[in-house]
């Protein structure tokens, strides 16, 4: 378990201007963590308040994912646990995806992943922290041409990704897992028509779309004391879609 540091813990977030990640801010905040809250469509001017702090950041980008990891050193004392939430759907068929959007698309959802884990790395050893990452059903079930090829390999990728760094930090005692979620109802599914949306829905067992705040909830539960024994695990949140 964690040591107490006696003052609220503190969420390195990416992604965090998305509908998963502002109902997330919401969640900790009202848990009482303080927040340093990431996303290329952040300002570049941040917002300062007590205990929150914004930062605009291009997860594909090493350097500035290490700065901004030792800013918010700086400006909060440490990190207790960092999510990952950043990332893009693509789509398919394989023969209309270029080899350029392959590429850029397992940059945003997967290698983007290791560099976090690597700028992370020592603050969470010295917290005994957690670290989350998000996968998705279609790195479960294989994906489809509506996620694309490249998306459904790097989120297939983050669930390895999860159990190789569970065994490696487990001798820090720093827990590493993962959520993976089915369709959420959040900005993202705009691309959808009503009818599309209303077919996606109905083909979820429990017959209706995920919320972002039910995600948040399964990301607070992986980084709090009740979930002190679980690392390497992924999360499914598909409401039925995938069975495992």
């Amino acid at each position: 378990m964690p040591p107490d540091h006696g003052a609220p813990p503190v969420a390195f977030i990416t992604g965090a201007a998305g509908g998963i990640g502002r109902a997330l801010i919401e969640r900790l905040r009202r848990d009482r963590c303080d927040v340093y809250a990431t996303d290329r469509a952040l300002a570049a001017v941040p917002c300062v308040e007590s205990g929150f702090r914004t930062a605009s950041l291009d997860v594909t980008d090493e350097a500035a994912i290490v700065a901004a990891v030792k800013d918010c050193t700086a400006a909060l004392g440490r990190i207790d646990h960092v999510i990952h939430l950043a990332g893009e759907t693509g789509s398919g068929p394989i023969d209309a995806v270029t080899r350029a959007e392959w590429q850029r698309l397992l940059d945003v959802n997967l290698t983007s992943a290791f560099l976090v884990a690597k700028a992370v790395h020592e603050p969470l050893r010295a917290t005994q922290g957690s670290l989350t990452l998000i996968s998705s059903t279609n790195g479960l079930h294989g994906g489809s041409a509506v996620s694309g090829p490249a998306y459904a390999v790097a989120k297939a990728g983050i669930v390895n990704l999860v159990r190789y760094l569970a065994r490696e930090w487990a001798p820090e005692r720093v827990r590493v897992n993962a959520v993976a979620p089915g369709p959420i109802d959040t900005p993202m599914m705009a691309r959808f028509s009503a009818e599309e949306r209303a077919r996606i829905a109905a083909a979820v067992p429990l017959g209706r779309l995920g919320d972002a705040r039910e995600v948040a909830a399964a990301i607070a539960y992986l980084i709090g004391r009740d979930a002190a024994w679980v690392t390497g695990t992924t999360l499914n949140l598909s409401g039925g879609a995938v069975l495992d």
